[in-house]
């Protein structure tokens, strides 16, 4: 456990709250008590451990129920809210590759091959004449129908396809998960961990494709905002 990351907000009222409502059992602890013992701990270690809790515990001029454990507890559901809470303040239109590209279902696989291979590109989404979203197409999805267990790095696209006249749309999928453009970074991570996916798209009411978020792109947001929250 770290409770003082420097580029991190660190927990706030709201918070500790969260915290505690989080809690499974009663915990009888006033907030202003709880932000107190977890800044004690924090001045006896940099990573407060359960000695450091009950020494800070111990260290209160007033009875408190509450375990040593269940403090460090309420402190990482702090700050595991904290993140969270910044988290929330980042926009998918502010992270999301825009615009992105995308292929036609009768887009051949040796074209979309090529396109994935020229501009390094892991996905595509397949788009109708409106643009309106239809499908995806991932190297895994196309080369795991074509029998290659596992995309090796010796192993080029265009080599391995035995149907390269193929279609897209005869091995695209089909329910394609997707956000939109008012959603936050939180919202993003979550559709991505429901759905074990590693990108998703984003899409206006219209369900028109707009950009795509993938792993990169978070990660690269929240090197952004490491950069900015650092002290000058």
């Amino acid at each position: 456990m770290s409770t003082t990351q420097d580029n991190v907000e660190r927990p706030q009222r709201i918070d500790y709250q969260r915290a505690l409502e989080s809690m499974d059992t009663y915990t009888d602890i006033a907030i202003d008590d709880l932000m107190a013992l977890v800044q004690r701990a924090e001045q006896l270690s940099a990573s407060p451990g359960r000695t450091d809790f009950q020494q800070a515990l111990e260290s209160m001029g007033t009875y408190t129920d509450v375990s040593a454990g269940d403090v460090m507890t309420l402190a990482q559901r702090a700050e595991h809210f904290a993140i969270r809470r910044t988290i929330e303040t980042i926009g998918v239109d502010q992270v999301m590759t825009q615009p992105a590209r995308t292929v036609h279902p009768q887009t051949s696989l040796a074209d979309v091959a090529h396109l994935m291979v020229s501009e390094h590109i892991s996905g595509l989404p397949v788009v109708d004449d409106t643009g309106r979203l239809v499908g995806l197409i991932t190297e895994g999805d196309f080369l795991r129908v074509l029998g290659v267990a596992g995309h090796q790095p010796h192993h080029n696209l265009l080599e391995t396809l035995e149907t390269p006249d193929d279609p897209v749309m005869t091995h695209m999928v089909k329910n394609v998960v997707c956000v939109f453009p008012d959603q936050n970074l939180f919202d993003v991570i979550d559709v991505m961990r429901r759905n074990s996916v590693k990108r998703v798209v984003v899409c206006d009411e219209h369900h028109r494709v707009l950009g795509m978020v993938s792993r990169s792109d978070l990660v690269r947001a929240f090197f952004d905002h490491h950069i900015k929250m650092r002290p000058n």
